[in-house]
């Protein structure tokens, strides 16, 4: 069986917690900031948590991490 390639797009953008739960940041920080509420923005700031069937497909992607 040959080895399988990481996709380095998933490798930059997200990790993989200890617990094996996959971790990335929120879209929607880039650009159109001033019209956005302060409450959202907070929210922002933080990583989030993808939900077990996208952190599945995303472990596939990132097979040896």
């Amino acid at each position: 069986m040959p080895k399988l390639k990481t996709w380095k797009g998933v490798k930059e953008r997200f990790k993989v917690t200890a617990t094996g739960k996959v971790v990335g940041h929120k879209s929607g920080r880039r650009h159109l900031l001033s019209g956005k509420r302060s409450k959202l923005m907070r929210s922002l700031r933080r990583p989030r948590t993808l939900v077990p069937v996208d952190a599945k497909a995303l472990r596939r992607l990132m097979p040896y991490a």
